[in-house]
């Protein structure tokens, strides 16, 4: 099991929101992840618009998992419409 922090970028819409964080809670779960720590870094203001959205709403987690699902979320999260951005970094 190696460290990952996940930052992912949510619409901003709160039934979105909710339906995001559960689905990202249940991939993490099902996958056998140990999440250490969830926090909301809160609505801000994008760079640039993603999917025509000006805002997004930012969480962090730092999860303990196997290098082969990193894969597996990247391919599950594409999927999702309510997320616009995600980033998996592996901590040292």
């Amino acid at each position: 099991m190696r460290n990952y922090e996940a930052v992912l970028i949510f619409k901003p819409e709160s039934e979105l929101l909710a339906e995001g964080r559960e689905f990202v809670k249940g991939l993490f779960n099902d996958n056998g992840c140990k999440v250490v720590k969830e926090e909301e870094m809160g609505e801000r203001n994008l760079a640039y618009e993603i999917k025509k959205n000006s805002k997004g709403f930012y969480l962090l987690y730092e999860i303990e998992s196997a290098p082969e699902n990193i894969q597996a979320f990247d391919k599950a999260l594409k999927l999702r419409g309510e997320i616009l951005k995600y980033l998996f970094v592996r901590k040292e």
